[in-house]
């Protein structure tokens, strides 16, 4: 932009000349051309920059006229608004004028009247018409040639310093400045070329710089292409571009270096490489060029004196070649200026001393494809892509085969987990026959004690009256034999229980020395117990023992539960967190898991201060919660008759056309079950085609009538056929049941191996029940002070233990718990390894293999009751085959289900409401969850090590005043490789066509060459 200032000396506002050239750089990303001339004793000072794009000041001073008086607020604000929208500024630069002051804003309105130029439109227009239509022919040409220059510099400041209104206006279908532009440019470029005068005025540089039409010309179209509605205008013209490219036939270096800078920024343009591409076309058609760009590498030779030039040309080049992002088109590009010599070229020019022309060319080396280089990587991935094929198939068959390992694994593991189970069955049983017997040997080890005291005593007491009798005989001797009776009768009678009655006193009878009384014989032994059918006796259970004598009432919690030991209070130093897990009842935990664990032992053994600190409430957050194919089924016969449904009968046609076999082969299958001769498949398809009630019916009356069964249509009397077999829905139910037998069970039994094995080891992990432990001690340990201890809780809250975080938020409750369990309990780490195949029985549908098992013990059973009934031999042989296999997968699914029941009772759950889907993943989340936590306990501990041994060395480091120093340029060092880093990943080459669009790619491919992100990838490929 020019614009001519004139003041007297005395008069000069230097602020105003600054602030008139700060809003003129709001707008225009290039400095403003602004003249300030300076009046004093009659002549005139220049001052700033007065020259045009072309190097002249044509534009004539104008004198400055006095301020005007601003108007009031209204009129300011909405006289300011016109101006702001015919300067067309981004939406930033607007915002930045609007909050100036009122005198700023007079100041800006005053500016842009005072300085615009005052001729419209049509004025340019109509004289280039004028001289399009002058001719190159006469004496006026030299005069037309300098009025013309200066007109086309006038338009060049207007185009580029006027309001988008009256670039609009220009450019309207009105006017059609874009076509006389264009016209005029090839009219100039035509008057160049073939006018011996033009010829003379061209060999004159100072004649050259001065008028030449075709420069100016561009600069108008390049002032154009900078508003986003004159750049579309341009790039859909069907001859801009064209005449644009042609103008690189000029001999003005000047204005074929422009050309070049403005056909590198339509590169980068979305769109705009093609449209370049297509123009160099043209330019190879109207030159008769044999190759593409042959002119422009002609140019590239022979100015190598000219670096500007040269500069632009490499550029251009670097662009049109590696600005698309399809490989094989860059490579096409790259390879159309090898064969025009421009690698061999490049290679003498590298050695300039222009740092300008030497970065282009680097840039251009750092962007090209080594092509060999590519083929040697291409035939390596080709390899490489064959390696991954077999690779692919290799490990196919490893998970083929690991598969079947897991699977064999499995079985085995089943297998040995029901024998397990059985085997604890067995010792149930055998523990309960060794209390019965055990029961049953006491008590007749009591009554074989009583017995024997009681003979013992009998004894004694025969004893003592065969000693009683002899001292009586003794004594009886010398008496009279008249006072023997008596004596006998006084001394003495045996009672009925064989003691001596003691004589009555005063009798003369000799006294004897008296035994002591003995003790009364024991009770008759009771009856012996009531036997059993088998020969076991049958002893009652024992009676509950009473309570311990002084044991508190409070210990028992209700009355048939056991002893219950009440848990202490517990108090923390700090508030801590509420775990909210869902607790089990006191009489929930009988039998289960948190019977026998003891959560206080743990709590003894934790630093329970550590874990206040890490998980105490301050600054802690809230807590967070089979159709058979449709096929073109061919016309029946007009003499045929059909019976049955348009559809159904067109489906049984597809089917029997699928089937390939006669009606009589059919029906012989099915009434031998042939699974051979019909596949199961297609005894699925028949058994929805079968024929029904009504259609048997139909059938049936039509061979009633006797009518000729050949007018029926094929499908009609292949119903007719099989309808006639005996319990046909039945065979076809036995014929599909004996089919898929052996899918079906493989399919069944692998789950419930899973189910078997999973709850097995789950029920039998001790390492988990130590985990259990600590969890509830934890647990109890936080929520004591708002809850209370509880005794077990429900597995689900295990999914808990991530969503209780420390005050830091940086830790969970679970990544505590794997801390403790590397520093305290190390053997717990591998718990997971206890619990097998638990991720395969999270998908099994308990309940739906049930069924399905059930089902297919209904169909074995049907097969058994046919055999019977029938001598078949090919139901016996499948009987034979599958009936061992049948028991065997009833007892395992019995063994499941049982084997389930007991590890969900265990743990304190219902199984039916907590299938092996909800059960089992809660194991597979923890275990996952658990070993996350793990690599980020170590993640942080390496994360914590290397900051402590940064610390300390900076520490140490500190110091050093040469370390100091060098630290200092290596994080500039390390700035620079950053910037560079964003400057490569932020780089976009495609530009969209938006106002000023064109400007800034030419001031940024000034100030730094095209480079794509990939260059250094690009230029690593390189041989040496």
């Amino acid at each position: 932009m020019g614009i001519w200032i004139s003041t007297k000396f005395g008069e000069t506002n230097i602020a105003a000349f600054r602030f008139l050239r700060h809003h003129f750089c709001l707008r225009l990303k290039e400095e403003p051309r602004i003249c300030f001339s300076v009046q004093t004793e009659g002549q005139f000072l220049k001052m700033g920059n007065t020259e045009s794009v072309d190097g002249q000041g044509d534009v004539k001073p104008h004198v400055m006229q006095l301020r005007v008086p601003m108007p009031d607020s209204g009129e300011l604000e909405e006289r300011f608004a016109l101006v702001l929208s015919s300067m067309n500024l981004p939406p930033d630069k607007a915002r930045l004028l609007r909050q100036y002051d009122s005198e700023k804003k007079w100041d800006l309105i005053c500016d842009q009247e005072r300085f615009q130029v005052k001729n419209p439109p049509h004025t340019y227009i109509e004289r280039l018409r004028g001289y399009l239509a002058s001719g190159v022919a006469g004496k006026k040409f030299r005069r037309r040639i300098h009025e013309s220059t200066k007109v086309l510099r006038e338009l060049e400041i207007s185009l580029r310093t006027n309001h988008i209104g009256w670039v609009r206006e220009f450019l309207s279908d009105d006017n059609r400045g874009l076509d006389v532009l264009v016209e005029y440019l090839s009219f100039a470029q035509s008057a160049v070329i073939h006018s011996e005068l033009a010829s003379k005025i061209m060999k004159h540089p100072r004649h050259a710089a001065q008028k030449d039409d075709v420069h100016v010309c561009i600069m108008c179209l390049r002032a154009v292409m900078n508003y986003q509605y004159g750049f579309n205008m341009v790039m859909s013209h069907s001859r801009a571009v064209n005449e644009i490219a042609l103008s690189l036939n000029n001999k003005n270096s000047r204005t074929k270096a422009l050309v070049l800078e403005l056909l590198a920024a339509v590169c980068l343009v979305r769109g705009g490489h093609e449209i370049i591409l297509s123009a160099f076309d043209h330019f190879k058609e109207v030159c008769r060029e044999k190759q593409r760009f042959e002119k422009l590498m002609d140019y590239f030779r022979s100015e190598d004196g000219n670096i500007d030039f040269m500069v632009a040309c490499m550029q251009f080049i670097n662009i049109v070649v590696h600005s698309v992002e399809d490989m094989n088109f860059r490579v096409h590009l790259q390879y159309e200026f090898t064969k025009l010599g421009l690698d061999g070229f490049l290679e003498k020019c590298r050695n300039t001393e222009s740092d300008k022309l030497s970065v282009q060319i680097q840039a251009y080396l750092e962007n090209m494809f080594d092509v060999g280089g590519l083929l040697e990587d291409a035939e390596t991935k080709n390899v490489a892509l064959e390696k991954v094929v077999d690779l692919q198939e290799h490990l196919s068959h490893v998970t083929e085969k690991l598969q079947e390992v897991e699977n064999e694994t499995i079985m085995k593991v089943a297998d040995l987990e029901k024998q397990l189970l059985q085997k604890d069955k067995d010792l149930s049983s055998i523990k309960e026959t060794y209390e019965v017997a055990s029961c049953q040997v006491n008590t007749l080890r009591r009554m074989i004690e009583e017995r024997d005291i009681a003979f013992q005593q009998q004894a004694n007491v025969e004893k003592s009256l065969e000693e009683r009798e002899q001292r009586r005989t003794l004594h009886l001797r010398p008496q009279p034999e008249g006072d023997a009776p008596r004596c006998a009768l006084v001394g003495g009678s045996e009672d009925l229980n064989g003691g001596v009655e003691p004589r009555a006193p005063g009798s003369n009878c000799p006294t004897t020395v008296e035994p002591q009384p003995q003790a009364p014989p024991p009770p008759p032994p009771p009856p012996l117990p009531s036997t059993s059918g088998e020969g076991m006796m049958i002893v009652g259970p024992p009676p509950p023992a009473p309570p311990l004598p002084g044991t508190s009432p409070s210990v028992i919690l209700s009355a048939g539960l056991s002893a219950i030991r009440i848990k202490k209070p517990i108090k923390t130093k700090f508030r801590l967190p509420v775990f909210n897990w869902t607790a089990l009842k006191p009489n929930q935990i009988k039998g289960t898991v948190f019977n026998e664990i003891d959560d206080e032992r743990v709590l003894e053994e934790l630093d329970l201060d550590r874990f206040e600190e890490l998980f105490k409430t301050k600054a802690q957050g809230p807590m967070m919660d089979l159709i058979c194919p449709k096929g073109k089924v061919s016309q029946k016969a007009a003499n045929k008759v059909t019976l049955l449904d348009v559809n159904r009968s067109k489906n049984l046609a597809i089917t029997l056309r699928k089937a390939g076999k006669s009606t009589e082969e059919i029906c012989k299958a099915v009434q031998l079950f042939d699974l051979k001769a019909l596949p199961v498949d297609l005894v699925e398809c028949l058994m929805r085609l079968l024929p029904t009630e009504a259609e048997s019916k139909l059938l049936r009356q039509y061979e009633r009538e006797r009518r000729s069964l050949d007018q029926l249509a094929e499908e009609d009397r292949f119903m007719l056929h099989i309808g006639k077999i005996e319990r046909l829905t039945q065979r076809m139910n036995m014929m599909a049941f004996m089919g898929n037998f052996d899918d079906n069970f493989n399919m069944l039994m692998p789950q419930l191996n899973a189910i078997i094995a999973s709850s097995a080891s789950v029920k039998s992990s001790p390492k988990l029940k130590r985990m259990l432990e600590i969890i509830l001690a934890l647990g109890n340990y936080m929520n004591s002070g708002k809850r209370g201890s509880v005794y077990g809780f429900k597995l689900q809250s295990l999914d808990l233990l991530l969503d209780t975080k420390s005050t830091d938020r940086k830790m969970t409750l679970l990544h505590y718990i794997a801390l403790i369990v590397k520093e305290k309990y190390p053997e717990l780490a591998v718990f997971p390894s206890e619990l097998h195949f638990v991720d395969k029985a999270a998908s099994v549908s308990l309940e739906n293999v049930l069924l399905d098992v059930r089902e297919l013990a209904k169909g074995m059973e049907l097969i058994r009751k046919e055999s019977s009934l029938h001598d078949h031999a090919v139901l016996k042989s499948f009987l034979q085959i599958n009936e061992g296999r049948m028991e065997k997968l009833q007892k395992d699914a019995k063994m499941a289900e049982e084997a389930f029941g007991s590890v969900v009772h265990y743990f304190g759950e219902n199984p039916k409401t907590t299938p092996p889907s909800i059960f089992f993943p809660v194991f597979v989340r923890f275990i996952k969850a658990y070993k996350d936590a793990v690599e980020d306990n170590e993640q942080r501990k390496k994360q914590e090590e290397a900051l402590r041994v940064k610390l300390l060395a900076q520490e140490t480091q500190e110091q050093d005043p040469k370390v100091q120093a060098q630290k200092k340029r290596q994080q500039q060092q390390d700035l620079i490789v950053e910037l560079r880093r964003r400057q490569a990943r932020d780089h976009r080459p495609m530009y969209e066509g938006k106002d000023g669009t064109i400007e800034d790619i030419i001031t940024d491919l000034r100030s730094q060459p095209f480079r794509r992100a990939d260059a250094v990838i690009r230029s690593g490929w390189k041989r040496p």
